[in-house]
């Protein structure tokens, strides 16, 4: 599947590949850079696809022209949803729904890390965007908001109430949920949601020197912290324990594992491969 990330040539949205790093760019910069109908699907396939794709080892996504996303556009998705609704179309209002979960899964269920770079208006599905994203940069300016409740929706939408909880705490989120208010830069490295924050004009830089450092790690290992993140929050500690005793002895028989030994023995740096 190598052939994919290097000759892959999306229709709505940016993809570029460096060394094992892979950035996705939403590139409507004109109108913020909103999803449509069509770039979710293809997000969705995108990312489930990196499950098979072998010299992709990290994602940053970010957004073009100083926002990164402005969540669905207003004309090409919420028109449409009004129109199924004004139709008594219920099923198609829950495929649409279920298709923009499950890009949320796909992004959580990839074995490659996923960076946010976040700069400007990050809004609606752009907030979740970063949200499901497992590392986030963003910037003084940023601004993040869950603002489903302003077009009278809730605020339990692709997974926010049960992610978002687990990364700013109960109280916060709930706060986000039922208001739809933008949570500042500030808040949001305060609170965690932003792992940090740096200027503008470094922030994408940033993501993919970040990105970069965990792609020349064992990136074998990194999956398996991945997916025991995701899973570990359902189980109880003695169930959680266990699966990490497993997981460390599947990470033990890998080659990385034996590289890092004889780097240390021999005061060198190790030179991970990823198996």
């Amino acid at each position: 599947m190598s052939k994919f990330a290097k000759d892959f040539k999306p229709k709505h949205f940016g993809w570029s590949v460096e060394g094992k790093v892979a950035t996705v760019t939403l590139n409507r910069p004109e109108r913020k850079n909103p999803l449509t109908f069509e770039s979710y699907a293809e997000l969705r396939d995108t990312f489930r696809a990196l499950n098979y794709v072998e010299d992709v080892k990290t994602v940053v996504i970010t957004g073009e022209g100083g926002n990164f996303c402005s969540g669905g556009d207003v004309h090409e998705i919420i028109g449409p949803l009004v129109k199924m609704k004004e139709a008594g179309d219920m099923a198609g209002l829950l495929a649409f729904t279920r298709m923009t979960g499950d890009l949320v899964k796909a992004i959580q269920h990839c074995p490659q890390p996923v960076i946010a770079a976040v700069d400007g208006i990050c809004a609606g599905a752009g907030a979740i965007l970063a949200m499901a994203s497992d590392l986030r940069i963003g910037t003084p300016r940023t601004r993040t908001a869950f603002l489903f409740v302003r077009v009278g929706l809730a605020g339990a939408d692709m997974g926010a109430c049960n992610i978002l909880p687990r990364i700013i705490g109960s109280g916060r989120a709930a706060e986000l949920l039922y208001t739809g208010r933008s949570m500042s830069a500030e808040e949001g490295e305060r609170w965690g949601f932003y792992n940090r924050l740096v200027a503008p004009e470094q922030v994408l830089g940033d993501a993919q020197a970040l990105a970069k450092e965990l792609s020349d790690g064992p990136t074998f290992a990194h999956g398996i912290t991945k997916t025991c993140l995701h899973q570990e929050w359902s189980m109880d500690l003695d169930a959680a324990i266990e699966a990490e005793a497993q997981a460390q002895a599947i990470c033990m028989q890998t080659q990385d594992f034996a590289r890092a030994y004889h780097a240390f023995v021999a005061k060198q740096k190790p030179v991970f491969e990823g198996n």
